[in-house]
């Protein structure tokens, strides 16, 4: 198992990412959790680079790899392919976007992009603050050229993804915030700050805002529950509009009493076709 969660990645966000606890983890080796701390930077080119590292194992024991999470980004870029070593960075320029980000806000930063690369902004999530900001960071380096031809994964691909309707979804995720902030969330989120400056990227993950809230008496429990909701299905909706753009994605229905089955057969397919 590969998590392709870009929050997953830092150590000590458990509860405000859903983390798979050491139990679940127990007999199912994990990967792409705990990679860095939270004040490390952490870009697609590393995860790239750390799954790339994962999957010969996995072979070598006779595996199938499964690349599971909502960042779409990570996914593609293993999946289809992303010369990310190509694209540039500079990382005081990015720390310099990132504060403008926030002294000035997300609007002002998606119309900068707009101006200065009008094709690379079309591209970019403009509600996702960390892809307006990398997008920013590239536009800057080389203004609006076309991103580098993407090579994808070598070997069999699927594609699967889980359906399920807005009512119930929206339930779903209320509950896992509730669930959340009823297991510690609020803990967790009074020690990082301890250790870290909260405006890190890494606290971008939605829960820890509201916790802080909590912890400063700007809102109440219930009320921070209803917001981190509230966020995450927002959320939910720019990730179902990301992955039905990808093509071949088998849509799986995630109430259907035979989607374990259906998983299954997929894999199935994959490995006689590999």
């Amino acid at each position: 198992m590969i998590s392709a969660d870009s929050r997953q990645v830092y150590r000590g966000l458990d509860v405000g990412t859903a983390k798979a606890t050491a139990e679940q983890r127990r007999g199912i080796r994990h990967h792409g959790l705990d990679l860095v701390e939270p004040d490390e930077p952490f870009s697609v080119a590393d995860f790239v680079r750390h799954v790339q590292g994962v999957l010969p194992s996995i072979a070598a024991r006779g595996g199938l790899a499964i690349l599971a999470g909502g960042t779409g980004l990570y996914l593609r870029a293993v999946a289809r392919g992303l010369d990310v070593e190509a694209l540039p960075s500079d990382p005081d320029l990015r720390a310099g976007i990132e504060r403008a980000l926030l002294d000035d806000g997300l609007a002002v930063a998606v119309e900068r992009l707009r101006l200065l690369a009008p094709e690379l902004a079309a591209r970019t999530d403009v509600q996702n603050p960390r892809r307006v900001a990398r997008a920013l960071e590239i536009a800057e380096l080389q203004g609006d050229s076309p991103l580098p031809v993407a090579t994808g994964y070598a070997g069999a691909v699927t594609w699967l993804g889980l359906d399920v309707d807005l009512p119930t979804h929206a339930v779903w995720i209320g509950e896992r915030a509730r669930g959340q902030f009823e297991s510690g969330l609020i803990d967790e989120a009074k020690r990082l700050r301890e250790r870290f400056d909260p405006s890190l990227p890494a606290f971008s993950a939605i829960g820890y805002r509201e916790a802080w809230a909590v912890l400063d008496g700007h809102t109440s429990f219930e009320e921070a529950i209803a917001a981190d909701a509230q966020r995450n299905v927002a959320f939910a909706k720019r990730q179902r509009t990301w992955f039905r753009s990808e093509r071949e994605i088998t849509w799986v229905n995630a109430r259907a009493p035979d989607r374990v089955d259906q998983a299954i057969d997929a894999a199935r397919s994959l490995l006689r076709a590999d």
